[in-house]
């Protein structure tokens, strides 16, 4: 298990200070070098809260509610301790503030993929970015954990319910997995990004119209007067992968043939290889709609090696709208999904849970689980595949 810590940039330098993210390893003396580096420096002076009231003129009491955010506090009062703050560059003490808010000011991002998959794949980086905008704004700290497989699913469910986090987003998450209904059921506050595997547990979350996307794709290329229509599905244990083959079928009707299904994990190099199963078993199948962008430029890769012309031979639509689907050859039509704003929602969901604001502190409350769910549109992008 790998725990990254995400300092999210200022606000206002949003876009052009990159984050810090820190690795954390099992053991302490694990670094890059292999070397333990100490410093004889001694350190510096850290002002006290009692300092800032002396320089202030107000009382500690007061001082310590503006800087948990307490909002009684008289504006004037608040500014002139900000001030003091600013200029005897005092940090609060966040163990100390965790005692007395019973906050971390820290939320999760649980996901339930390999590194390689979190940090390569565009889907991911998407919502990472709207997730870290509004934590920002509300001066929160991301903690990204990665699961490589259930060992470490077990050691993040174990680190999650020791209550290091105020809450938790969780995303790519599989059938096999119990981690949503294990969080859930331990009352932590959680909200899940795409539809929830498991039926049986209220979590609110939010998702893209994944169904009417598979509708829309298949709608396309029935337009187009495709008679051999394949498609290559993404995992069947995840919901997008599911709602999105649906949705496809649903659009077929009659025209829908089992045998033109394949399957990815939403991989370059799985798109090929399902790509590749299904020329050999239809190799005069006409259109095709793959369930990811990456996806389906591997898919691309293999029709072009396999001499096949697109759109003449071979129309074919993506789904995710990545930017490199914009700059492939051909450009690559898609289904548009809005994973920054996704990563948004999951914010305000979140927030809403913990009795909290985008910018402030509110009154503690108990998770509320019967918040809906959230469903963002999509749409199609034409370009030169389809």
């Amino acid at each position: 298990m790998a725990l990254v810590h995400w300092t999210a940039p200022v606000a206002g330098n949003y876009g052009r200070t990159r984050p810090k993210v820190q690795v954390l390893r099992s053991r302490p003396w694990d670094c890059e070098a292999g070397v333990s580096v100490q410093s004889n420096r001694a350190p510096a002076h850290r002002p006290t809260l009692e300092e800032v009231a002396a320089h202030a003129g107000v009382s500690r009491a007061t001082v310590s509610r503006v800087v948990n955010g307490v909002s009684s506090v008289d504006p004037e009062l608040a500014d002139l301790v900000r001030r003091s703050v600013a200029a005897l560059g005092y940090v609060p003490n966040q163990a100390a503030r965790t005692l007395m808010t019973r906050r971390t000011d820290a939320v999760a991002l649980v996901a339930a993929e390999p590194d390689t998959r979190v940090f390569g794949d565009p889907f991911f980086s998407g919502v990472v970015r709207g997730i870290s905008q509004e934590l920002t704004r509300a001066n929160m700290q991301l903690v990204v954990v990665m699961a490589h497989d259930l060992t470490d699913l077990a050691r993040i469910e174990s680190y999650l319910l020791g209550r290091h986090v105020d809450g938790v987003l969780l995303i790519s998450e599989h059938g096999h997995h119990r981690l949503a209904s294990t969080l859930f059921r331990a009352g932590i506050p959680l909200v899940v990004g795409g539809r929830p595997v498991d039926t049986d547990i209220s979590v609110p979350y939010v998702d893209n119209d994944n169904r009417r996307g598979g509708q829309i794709a298949g709608d396309h290329l029935v337009r187009l007067g495709r008679k051999r229509i394949a498609t290559i599905a993404g995992p069947a244990d995840m919901s997008a992968g599911a709602d999105r083959l649906h949705g496809f079928i649903e659009a077929l009707g009659p025209a829908y043939q089992p045998e033109l299904v394949d399957y990815g994990d939403f991989t370059t190099d799985s798109g090929a290889a399902a790509m590749t199963r299904l020329l050999e078993r239809a190799p005069d199948l006409d259109g095709l709609f793959v369930a990811s962008d990456l996806m389906a430029l591997g898919a691309l890769s293999v029709l072009r090696r396999a001499n096949r012309l697109i759109p003449a031979d071979v129309a074919v639509v993506g789904f995710d709208d990545i930017d490199l689907a914009a700059v492939s050859v051909p450009g690559l039509t898609t289904i548009r999904q809005r994973t920054v704003d996704q990563g948004r929602a999951m914010v305000h969901l979140l927030f809403s849970l913990i009795g909290r604001d985008g910018g402030a502190d509110g009154e503690d409350a108990a998770p509320a689980y019967g918040i809906g769910p959230v469903i963002l549109p999509v749409e199609l992008v034409r370009r030169e595949s389809a």
